[in-house]
């Protein structure tokens, strides 16, 4: 896995999990791999490790079961609520880079309208 030298290793993991969440890939209630597995998986330090799942227990979208392990939350308002805050954030990077660009928030949704359209006649 190549990681951003520039972002810490745990913010990296714990939004690629978030995303794994928030696309139902991990589905509410499932069990997380444990720590040192993690660590394997993502080629990361145990530590790291367990300051991800900190982390996202900190935020309610996993819980930590003593001798259980770590299951994503069954909680459907969380998980929306933080996909909401994940798109949220990338419209604004989005938005961020087409402003950079000398583009307006208009050619954006323009750009955003074609691409889809593109999309879609592929299909």
């Amino acid at each position: 896995m190549d990681y951003n030298p520039t972002i810490p290793i745990w913010v990296q993991v714990s939004t690629m999990l978030r995303r794994q969440i928030c696309a139902g890939t991990l589905s509410p209630g499932s069990k997380l791999p444990g720590g040192r597995d993690l660590a394997a998986e993502y080629g990361i330090n145990p530590n790291t490790a367990a300051r991800v799942y900190q982390e996202l227990e900190r935020e309610g979208i996993c819980t930590t079961k003593r001798g259980m392990g770590t299951f994503v939350t069954q909680d459907e308002n969380k998980i929306k609520e933080v996909r909401t805050q994940m798109a949220g954030d990338a419209a604004r990077a989005y938005l961020a880079e087409i402003h950079g660009l000398g583009l307006r928030t208009e050619d954006a949704i323009r750009m955003l309208e074609t691409a889809e359209g593109g999309k879609d006649a592929e299909k």
